[in-house]
């Protein structure tokens, strides 16, 4: 994985930071993204849950763990994570999605179809279309279509968003091949870019 020298380093920063400061609640969010890019999710769950431990309040801001729960499969509580994310950043299609993604695989693809939640005001072009492709509004032509108008970061959500989609719905061959693209040609400074490198690592689409 790119970066993955960079990560240890932070994650000895995190760790030193956490010894001096053991109730800094950001610190272990901090140390959970690092522990989640570097593939060890359940070691990231586990700094999210301390983080929430420390302060209650942080629980509708943790849409990091709704994406480890993903990865461990923790589908139910991925779902309600995000939907709890949703009470305060109601206009967040990627919220929505990942609601969308582990429902659909822990109660199937019409279920989560059915139980879409209404987005209207995310300002990212690209994230309108995913979602109007998510509700079956749109094809995955026009979902490209306007990240490739967007530019590298366009270009990335857009192959992300696809592949996952195509995932869930057991369309291996789609998957691989537009996360593959999104991690490999479209690098951006961006959690969601490690996510797809994660997704790789865990699927072992070298």
């Amino acid at each position: 994985m790119f970066f993955s020298n960079s990560l240890e380093n932070q994650l000895q920063r995190w760790n030193e930071i956490i010894c001096n400061q053991p109730k800094n609640s950001n610190a272990y969010i901090r140390r959970g993204m690092v522990n989640f890019q570097l593939a060890k999710i359940d070691e990231s769950i586990q700094d999210f849950d301390i983080a929430e431990q420390l302060d209650a309040r942080i629980k509708p801001y943790l849409w990091q763990r709704g994406l480890s729960y993903y990865y461990v499969e923790r589908f139910v509580e991925g779902a309600e994570q995000f939907e709890i994310d949703l009470t305060v950043n109601a206009q967040d299609v990627e919220e929505t999605v990942w609601r969308y993604l582990c429902i659909a695989r822990s109660l199937g693809v019409e279920e989560a179809r059915n139980s879409l939640l209404t987005v209207k005001n995310d300002p990212r072009r690209v994230m309108q279309r995913v979602y109007d492709f998510y509700a079956g509004d749109c094809t995955q032509y026009d979902v490209l279509t306007v990240g490739q108008s967007e530019g590298i970061k366009g270009n990335f959500y857009s192959h992300l968003y696809l592949g996952l989609y195509y995932e869930v719905e057991n369309n291996i061959n789609l998957a691989q091949e537009y996360i593959v693209k999104a991690a490999d040609n479209y690098k951006i400074d961006d959690y969601m870019w490690y996510l797809a490198q994660v997704h790789k690592k865990l699927r072992g689409w070298v």
